[in-house]
């Protein structure tokens, strides 16, 4: 049975106190319920990546990076590498969210790198893809997501799937106005599932986890992680509420 999973990617937010009050009051209201099929991970910024690992060590929380460069080490002024990133116990990476791809200029190519390396360092990856507006409206949505896809992660066998999470992002649905409907994000997802289940055994399809990165919230939540291939959600503006975050936890 595949895992659910609420993951909380707090992107550049939240100071020094911020963070460990979050992290704190997540803790919290995580210890007292049963997850006994549901995975909690929070990923902030680089800099409280360390201590935020410790605080959680012995709790029921998972903490992520949300992003690491390809290469092994070497002169990359401000990066981090998948080898920093275990030395201090984070298992887990975002790559390919849409803004390091708009903002940063993050292309298909560039992820199959970062995949390798981070599955080389032995890190389970959450892999992010989605489209734009544009694509939505010229009903170009599923080429666009089918080549990302395939671009970045079609080149790994079978086993190297036992180490993916996919989440995906509506761009067009995040801050534009513009809002996905639970039925949409069912479409996409079993688009996604039988995407991969052409390239490699249905087994592998029915057993990775696909996230849902549409402006979760505690109001739409449990509607749309009802839905048969929506296994959890890629948290970002609820996420830097514990009070939020641990709803949409419990809607699943």
């Amino acid at each position: 049975m595949r895992k659910k999973i609420v993951a909380g990617n707090w992107k550049m937010n939240n100071a020094k106190v911020e963070s460990k009050t979050l992290v704190k009051d997540i803790k919290e209201s995580v210890k007292g319920l049963e997850l006994k099929n549901t995975r909690v991970v929070i990923a902030p910024t680089f800099v409280f990546l360390q201590r935020t690992a410790k605080k959680v060590k012995k709790s029921a929380i998972e903490v992520a990076a949300q992003n690491m460069h390809q290469a092994e080490s070497g002169a990359f002024t401000g990066e981090i590498s998948a080898g920093m990133l275990k030395s201090i116990g984070v298992n887990l990476v975002i790559l390919g969210h849409s803004e390091r791809r708009e903002y940063f200029g993050e292309t298909d190519e560039l992820l199959v790198q970062k995949v390798d390396t981070a599955l080389k360092h032995e890190l389970e990856i959450i892999f992010c893809f989605g489209e734009v507006l544009e694509d939505r409206k010229s009903n170009n949505h599923f080429n666009i997501v089918e080549n990302q896809i395939k671009k970045a992660l079609f080149h790994l066998n079978s086993e190297d799937w036992k180490h993916i999470v996919l989440a995906y992002e509506p761009v067009w649905a995040i801050g534009t106005g513009e809002t996905a409907t639970p039925e949409q994000a069912q479409e996409m997802h079993a688009f996604v599932r039988e995407l991969v289940a052409e390239r490699y055994l249905s087994d592998v399809a029915e057993e990775v986890s696909i996230l849902y990165g549409g402006s979760v919230k505690p109001a739409n939540a449990q509607e749309i992680f009802s839905k048969e291939d929506v296994d959890g959600g890629l948290i970002g503006g609820a996420a830097l509420k514990a009070e939020d975050f641990v709803q949409i936890i419990k809607a699943i």
